[in-house]
């Protein structure tokens, strides 16, 4: 069973923007994203999939050259839990 996590933001990704090019994933302090390896846009590229944990840092918006990410912080730390999700 996994623990609860504290979120403090998340991300809206457009991954048909992406061109899989991993500066995001370098880029993520909190590790929260992670590329697809068998998973691709319809132009044929990778893309990030965002996992618990996001911070709202705003690091792989200002990494993006594609500009693929929204970031939204919560003005409340929120908790996720496997069975009710964001709470």
């Amino acid at each position: 069973m996994t623990e609860p996590q504290q979120v403090r933001g998340t991300v809206v990704i457009d991954t048909e923007a992406c061109k899989g090019c991993d500066l995001c994933i370098e880029a993520c302090k909190p590790d929260v994203l992670v590329m697809t390896t068998d998973e691709t846009n319809t132009r044929g590229y990778r893309f990030p999939n965002l996992l618990v944990g996001c911070t709202g840092c705003r690091a792989c918006a200002d990494v993006c050259p594609d500009f693929c990410f929204q970031v939204f912080r919560y003005n409340q730390p929120r908790t996720w839990t496997p069975e009710g999700g964001l709470q």
